[in-house]
């Protein structure tokens, strides 16, 4: 899944959610059962579940372009600072 991919599912995870709550509550009000919007909110989450768990193909749309090993290889890797701020210790 690509990074597009990822923003569009985190988006649609949270509007389902949100919708399937509100439907479950009005649902849940409307015919005075508490397991019924249980149920409803279930059946919301399942599908949600179901939407946005498995990478489909829509979330791929825009795949990363990796670099080529030999193409890495050429360029030297960046060496690490040693610029960490030390103490000096002091002794009187």
């Amino acid at each position: 899944m690509d990074w597009q991919g990822q923003k569009l599912v985190e988006q649609l995870m949270q509007i389902l959610l949100v919708s399937f709550a509100v439907v479950a509550f009005l649902t849940g009000y409307m015919l005075g059962s508490f397991r019924t919007m249980l149920l409803t909110y279930a059946g919301g989450v399942v599908f949600t579940a179901l939407v946005t768990i498995p990478n489909w193909p829509v979330y791929n749309r825009n795949p990363l372009n990796w670099l080529d090993p030999s193409v890495v290889e050429k360029y030297p890797k960046p060496l690490p600072s040693n610029t960490s701020s030390k103490k000096k210790s002091t002794k009187k």
